[in-house]
């Protein structure tokens, strides 16, 4: 079993930063792919973005590349999400999870096992 916590949600104006945090066991970064994905009221659970377990690279949908930025802390056990030039459309609740699958598979909200919690991140435009 392996425990995800989030933190750092909050409400900011359109155009804002927020950084999200993911904090979990020790071991967990080295054997799982962490994600981060969304849920915005009345829609689907949606892909954010993804760092790889081997060799730290990033991937991100397309809807937030050039803004959110993810990047991991070995030893404080965590992954953050930078999120920059927040757009009303951003609002959901924030998700990080955790995936063995295959690079090919991390845009499936499907192939997370584990999953934190959730933290409310609320745009206002």
């Amino acid at each position: 079993q392996v425990q995800l916590v989030e933190s750092g949600g909050g409400l900011v104006q359109a155009g804002g930063s927020l950084r999200l945090s993911c904090a979990a066991p020790g071991p967990t970064f080295s054997d799982y792919d962490i994600g981060w994905l969304r849920q915005a009221p009345g829609k689907d659970r949606e892909f954010v973005g993804v760092i790889r377990r081997s060799g730290g690279r990033t991937y991100y949908a397309d809807s937030v590349k050039g803004r959110f930025s993810i990047s991991r802390d070995r030893a404080a056990n965590r992954v953050y999400l930078q999120m920059d030039s927040l757009k009303a459309e951003d609002t959901a609740v924030y998700y990080c999870a955790a995936t063995r699958a295959v690079l090919s598979e991390t845009r499936n909200v499907r192939a997370y096992n584990y999953w934190g919690q959730g933290t409310q991140v609320t745009v206002s435009s």
